[in-house]
């Protein structure tokens, strides 16, 4: 289950990978790390057709059920938890240079990537707004002394996973992300959802690397 990316490209390199039209996202710097309940660049198609980049914050609310206070990743599509969710207006690019999973049994960090040089690639991606209290405690108190209130509408997102490919297998045995390139990000964010769902694969083994080992964040640009 991936909980820890980077995304460490300027914000010109992710606007052409994904053919945004704007780009929402401000001053945005690199990110070695990005976890849970944090603000990521995520590439969308807003209500007038044309594709956007905004900030949001990765996390599902969790079911009820569930003992978790964000859900990060996306498998069992069928479930009805996710399959609101699913249609074309929900679902995004998140733009990203390498992942971390942790060594079963050993929870050593290893980032996997393209290549070396860590070139741009997307997990395919679902967000909806909800309106709860987010963020850390410092941003949660900025937004109660500015609005009177911690609870606000957030733009949330959560990435779609499948199972491992044989280079992620050994590391960790139960899934990965699903990576997009090329024209599979036109078909994730365009196509009826029983194509765009078609997607949910691993990605070829032989197309990615290890990149590195023991690290916590992923700097490499």
């Amino acid at each position: 289950m991936c909980n820890l990316y980077a995304m460490t490209k300027n914000r010109e390199a992710v606007r052409q990978f994904a053919r945004a039209m704007h780009d929402q996202t401000g001053n945005q710097p690199p990110l070695p790390a990005i976890y849970p309940d944090q603000m990521a660049p995520v590439a969308r198609i807003d209500r007038s057709g044309e594709r956007v980049i905004e900030a949001m914050r990765w996390g599902f609310p969790s079911p009820l059920t569930s003992r978790e206070k964000v859900t990060t990743n996306a498998r069992r599509l069928e479930s009805p938890w996710w399959r609101p969710w699913l249609k074309p207006e929900f679902r995004c690019l998140v733009p990203a240079t390498s992942f971390c999973e942790y060594q079963d049994g050993s929870k050593v960090p290893t980032w996997f990537a393209l290549g070396p040089d860590r070139p741009l690639s997307a997990f395919a991606g679902i967000w909806r707004p909800v309106t709860a209290a987010r963020g850390t405690k410092a941003e949660r108190q900025a937004l109660s002394d500015l609005t009177g209130s911690e609870v606000q509408e957030h733009l949330v997102f959560a990435l779609v996973t499948t199972e491992p490919n044989e280079l992620v297998r050994p590391v960790h045995a139960k899934a990965m992300p699903v990576i997009l390139t090329g024209d599979d990000c036109d078909t994730w964010l365009e196509a009826d959802t029983p194509i765009a769902l078609q997607l949910q694969h691993p990605f070829a083994a032989d197309r990615m690397a290890i990149v590195a080992t023991g690290k916590r964040q992923d700097g490499a640009a």
